[in-house]
């Protein structure tokens, strides 16, 4: 038992370092070290990450709110859509057959990869910022919020439901469905997208962990250590990020969820 917590905890360390290293984005790699080294299956290793990315999430949310950055009606907005949908992925998750789950979760780890490498490059194409793109969701140049339009609210609550269900499906944050969701509709600054995007993951994986809670899913004796050490390894990780290079940082990270997500695919075929 207690070499269980003591390696639980390592790994939650090495998910907290990497979301202070390279961003939100590292946090779904929670998941497949999970699987290769505790040998859970995806719907048992899901929540326990959920619970490490929500309490992650929630350092750099308070962090905004202090600094007045997070749009929080948007981001109560989103996570009331994704609260709404997260307990269907977790249904799901529970249903489909591990080698499915494994495979879908890999290709988003993939897509998570791929996109991280090339905005590390600086060769995405970036939404222009020019008058004459109207984005859903204007920013009220009086008030610094948003004018609340039916287009705005669509593409809010939307964005929403998408990190809702991948985060009670594969246990995900859903920060690569709600940052970009909000670059493309909002006229928002990145700080402040990044902020309320941590708000929204933080809301939405709470829900999603008391709801595997109430159901008597969720494993505490790797969770609770798991997510500690996440936690503990991201507040260190902060204080060395700034001196080391964010775009090397990225790539090596991107580089190395792409042999992640290659590996979790060969797993299902050597089990198959």
């Amino acid at each position: 038992m207690e070499n269980v917590l003591a390696v639980s905890a390592a790994l939650g360390s090495v998910v907290g370092l990497i979301l202070a290293l390279t961003g939100a984005g590292g946090a779904i790699l929670a998941v497949p070290l999970l699987l290769f080294v505790l040998h859970l299956n995806v719907a048992e290793a899901a929540p326990v990450a959920l619970l490490a990315v929500g309490l992650s999430a929630a350092v750099g949310a308070i962090l905004g709110l202090r600094a007045g950055i997070v749009h929080y009606r948007a981001a109560m907005l989103m996570a009331i859509a994704g609260t709404l949908f997260s307990p269907v992925g977790l249904w799901l998750a529970h249903r489909l057959p591990n080698g499915p789950l494994t495979l879908l979760f890999a290709a988003v780890l993939a897509f998570v990869a791929w996109r991280m490498f090339w905005q590390a490059t600086g060769s995405t194409p970036e939404h222009p910022t020019g008058a004459g793109l109207l984005r859903p969701c204007q920013l009220d140049n009086r008030t610094g919020r948003f004018v609340w339009t039916a287009s705005c609210t669509r593409a809010l609550a939307l964005s929403g439901v998408g990190a809702g269900f991948l985060s009670g499906l594969l246990g995900v944050g859903g920060g690569f469905v709600i940052v970009p969701a909000l670059k493309k509709a909002t006229n928002a600054s990145v700080q402040a997208i990044v902020a309320t995007s941590l708000a929204v993951i933080t809301l939405v994986s709470a829900s999603g962990v008391i709801s595997t809670a109430i159901a008597g899913r969720m494993n505490w004796q790797i969770g609770v250590p798991f997510a500690g050490g996440a936690v503990a390894a991201m507040l260190g990780g902060r204080l060395v990020a700034s001196r080391l290079s964010g775009h090397r940082l990225q790539q090596g990270f991107a580089v190395v969820a792409g042999l992640i997500a290659i590996g979790m695919v060969a797993r299902v075929a050597m089990a198959a």
